[in-house]
């Protein structure tokens, strides 16, 4: 019988990274790929269509294994997310050139369709709802929080109220008690895509702990949700949810508001078909497609919401039709405030991405078109005769010292990442700026140092060359030499060694 393969030091940190995450698919970086192994990589190759193949040449304790470039990571991770299951990002957390023995490797992210982030994942004109339910004695706790835009509602109610919320808000991804998976699917169906938590989570003390640690409060009487017991609950679960998933950066998650039930019509699955207020698919004719002239994704989420949780309150109602008729009437204020917003894009899902440090520079730039946009819609609706209008425009805050210090330190034109350079203006850090110099001007900056050297050391005939030990260094003639120490060069060169040399300085001495 043959000796079974021993398992390389490789796959065995692949395995222990695994055994943590049994119930997700592992993207494993190896050095410019993305790998999958074993049951994973059958699942991926069948999702995206990539090619099989097994490792130790077909032997019997041969692995399955599918891969893609790490650039291509957005191209495939939205299809794995989107056909439902749960993603593991394993990403090498040193330098391989500077590692010794196996790279160190971590989960950075676990994407699941309730915590998506990437724009591939989400629908421009739709929340993307992580939901979480918490069973208690006489109601059950609901909580809903869209991470890619920091808004988050907590409710409780019984089982139809509950029903009518789920449908209405329609959440990718509900998380509750794990022993619950069965009643949860009798009672509200097998539409949701769900996953089962530790019932530990679920307890009353852990679940106002988090909150009251996320909000830096004493307590939640200023959300007014402080009776909604079975509610916070949910809350909370919600945020360990996060923090198990690898996204501790929630900083914009600054507020939890509570869903009244007496403040909405709140209506079942089937009256939402019967009336035809949504189409389940883009030839279908419904209310929201016929009154849907939204110029913004910002105010698309908010009719689609509107439009499935109606007011109960005359007086509200009675303020959106008025300013309906005052926006009719006042065609040239309405032109102007469309123009605004169609210019700020999607500024609420774009400040999201700071807190989660997924933003890139261009996008900065745009939130500060954004705010800018802002400011003309908040002057506009001050100075209108419509009392709504005003109160409106005067709860903006354009944000005059962010919408500054962005258009000044950005360039104009800033690259997609960040890695790439190039995007802080001039003259914002000296530092950078005389590093700018040497890294484009490489052959002046070497006779600008020639020529300061020769005047701090009095020798007419002194050269600067390059040294890939020590960086730059000074030639003396031989009758000089007994000048300038031997350690005083090597001194001077080391010092200054690290600062200075660049690419850019290698590529030009070797030329």
């Amino acid at each position: 019988m043959a000796k079974a393969t021993a398992e390389t030091p490789l796959m065995q940190q692949h395995n222990a990274i695994k055994a943590r995450y049994p119930d997700a698919i592992l993207l494993f970086r190896v050095g410019d790929f993305y790998e999958t192994f074993g049951q994973d990589a059958v699942i991926a190759s069948q999702v995206l269509g990539i090619t099989l193949t097994k490792r130790n040449n077909g032997n019997a304790a041969s692995s399955e294994l599918a891969g893609f470039p790490h650039h291509a990571l957005d191209t495939y991770l939205h299809k794995l997310v989107k056909a439902g299951y749960r993603v593991a990002i394993c990403d090498q957390l040193e330098d391989p050139k500077q590692a010794k023995g196996i790279v160190k490797r971590g989960v950075t992210e676990l994407v699941t369709p309730g915590v998506a982030t990437n724009d591939k994942l989400l629908e421009h004109n739709s929340n993307n709802f992580l939901a979480a339910l918490h069973f208690g004695d006489n109601k059950i706790g609901i909580a809903f929080l869209d991470i890619s835009t920091g808004e988050f509602f907590i409710a409780e109610g019984d089982e139809a109220y509950t029903d009518k919320l789920l449908q209405s808000l329609k959440p990718a991804e509900v998380v509750f008690v794990r022993n619950k998976q069965k009643h949860f699917k009798e009672i509200f169906g097998v539409k949701f895509f769900t996953y089962g938590l530790d019932e530990w989570v679920f307890a009353d003390a852990y679940a106002t702990e988090s909150l009251l640690k996320h909000f830096g409060t004493h307590s939640l009487k200023g959300f007014g949700v402080e009776h909604l017991k079975d509610g916070i609950i949910a809350a909370g679960a919600i945020l360990h949810y996060l923090k198990d998933t690898e996204h501790p950066n929630l900083g914009h998650i600054t507020s939890l508001q509570r869903i009244d039930k007496d403040d909405h019509l709140w209506m079942d699955r089937f009256t939402i078909r019967n009336l035809e207020l949504l189409g389940g698919d883009a030839n279908s004719n419904t209310l929201l497609k016929v009154i849907d002239n939204i110029v913004s994704p910002m105010g698309a989420r908010l009719l689609k919401r509107w439009m499935l949780m109606p007011l109960n309150d005359f007086a509200k109602i009675n303020e959106r039709l008025n300013t309906v008729e005052f926006f009719i009437k006042e065609t040239d204020l309405r032109n102007k405030i469309t123009q605004h917003i169609k210019q700020a894009g999607d500024v609420e899902r774009l400040v999201s991405k700071v807190p989660l440090k997924k933003i890139n520079p261009r996008e900065v730039l745009q939130i500060a078109k954004g705010l800018l946009q802002t400011e003309g819609i908040k002057i506009l609706c001050e100075n209108s005769s419509n009392e709504y209008l005003k109160r409106l425009g005067d709860s903006l805050n354009p944000c005059k010292y962010i919408l500054e210090k962005i258009t000044k330190e950005i360039v104009e034109n800033p690259p997609a990442l960040a890695n790439k350079g190039g995007m802080i203006a001039n003259g914002i850090n000296e530092e950078l700026d005389a590093l700018r110099k040497i890294a484009n001007g490489g052959k002046d900056y070497l006779i600008e140092l020639q020529q300061k050297e020769a005047l701090a050391t009095g020798i007419s005939s002194l050269k600067i060359s390059f040294n890939n030990v020590f960086g730059y260094y000074l030639e003396v003639t031989n009758v000089h030499k007994n000048k300038v120490p031997d350690t005083w060069i090597r001194k001077q060169t080391l010092a200054n060694a690290e600062r200075y040399i660049t690419p850019e300085l290698k590529e030009y001495e070797e030329k």
